[in-house]
């Protein structure tokens, strides 16, 4: 008998969280034999315009809600629920649960720290109101699947049933190996939403300006808001899917660096994984799993400070060969470790375990 799934994701393609834990599995799930019905909460208009600095219609907003209730509402003629991270976000868990609790049962997928947007939160009313909520989603799953330690822990803690670690990866299909680029003036590379650069890379800002210093290095970063960083040659390239890895190959090392906070430590530390699967070195704060990720002086470097960040550029500028022998060292961690095409057999087995627990 096939199996049906009803995918609450919270973005559709073009978000990154939903593309690359949920989406990019589809294929491979009904190559298997599994019907994957998929909802998302927000479409891509609502990232364009967020990207913009615009805001979305509430009327749309509203709608969203809706049509997600209806679905809920609709939701036995499915074996199962595959829910990113919450159902509705923004209300409360005794609503939510009122409309999964006694129904189809559901596994929720978490790919960031989404639970300190509550408990955290700067209002006294939203932490009233939903510090906890984000426990009680994991505790009446029947599964939890977390990116990394730090999620699976909270989920444990949290009284979760059941609990497993599947990383964000990429597709290997999609990475072809690549030597390290000719170019003329070192590349430092980042990669992400439009909303995170100008946060993350102003407490870089003297570092980059020292080491592009009478141009002697330059920053790319794909799918940046435009900003000018006085003093460091500054190159943004729009987000293509179609485009990415090409544009990561050209980098001499791919950057993340991150603050150290709760929220943060919660990351899955997926910028170190795509430049690896381009063959690129990386440098990175060891903030959560990105001290996991990042073998020291093997495949990149870990940086807690100016000081190191600088060094670690300086020892990667003025040394082609340690730039190529860590690209292929963080290649090889993905080949092994951090790719699609040995998570998705895992994801199919848990789902598909979940399910027959279910009916048992």
């Amino acid at each position: 008998m096939i199996m049906k799934i009803l995918l609450f994701s919270r973005y559709d393609t073009l978000g990154a969280s939903s593309r690359y834990r949920t989406y990019q599995y589809l294929p491979y799930l009904k190559k298997e034999g599994i019907e994957v019905e998929t909802a998302p909460l927000l479409d891509n208009d609502y990232l364009r315009t967020r990207y913009l600095g615009e805001k979305y219609p509430l009327s749309r907003l509203l709608s969203a809600y809706q049509q997600r209730v209806s679905l809920l509402l609709k939701s036995q003629k499915y074996d199962l629920i595959w829910l990113e991270k919450e159902v509705l976000p923004w209300l409360p868990a005794w609503l939510e649960l009122l409309f999964l609790r006694g129904r189809t049962p559901y596994v929720v997928d978490y790919d960031d720290a989404v639970f300190h947007r509550y408990d955290q939160h700067s209002a006294p009313i939203v932490r009233w109101l939903l510090a906890q909520k984000i426990d009680r989603v994991m505790q009446n799953a029947r599964l939890v699947i977390a990116g990394n330690d730090y999620l699976a822990n909270r989920a444990t803690q949290a009284g979760a049933k059941w609990v497993e670690i599947l990383p964000t990866v990429v597709d290997l299909d999609r990475y072809p190996l690549s030597k390290a680029p000719q170019n003329e003036v070192f590349t430092i590379g980042w990669i992400g939403s439009p909303l995170k650069f100008v946060d993350y890379i102003q407490e870089l800002y003297p570092v980059l300006k020292e080491i592009c210093r009478d141009g002697g290095a330059k920053v790319v970063a794909i799918g940046a808001k435009e900003i000018n960083l006085e003093d460091i040659p500054l190159e943004i390239k729009p987000w293509s899917e179609a485009t990415e890895v090409k544009e990561m190959q050209q980098f001499d090392v791919g950057i993340m660096p991150l603050t150290d906070t709760p929220f943060e430590r919660g990351k899955c530390g997926f910028k170190l994984i795509q430049y690896m699967a381009s063959t690129r070195p990386v440098i990175g704060s060891p903030v959560g799993v990105n001290a996991e990720i990042i073998k020291e002086g093997i495949n990149g470097f870990q940086a807690s400070s100016q000081a190191e960040w600088l060094q670690a550029f300086q020892n990667l500028k003025h040394d082609r060969d340690l730039r190529e022998s860590m690209g292929w060292a963080g290649r090889k961690l993905v080949e092994d470790k951090y790719n699609i095409q040995i998570t998705a057999p895992k994801m199919l087995q848990l789902l598909q375990r979940a399910n027959q627990v279910l009916k048992t």
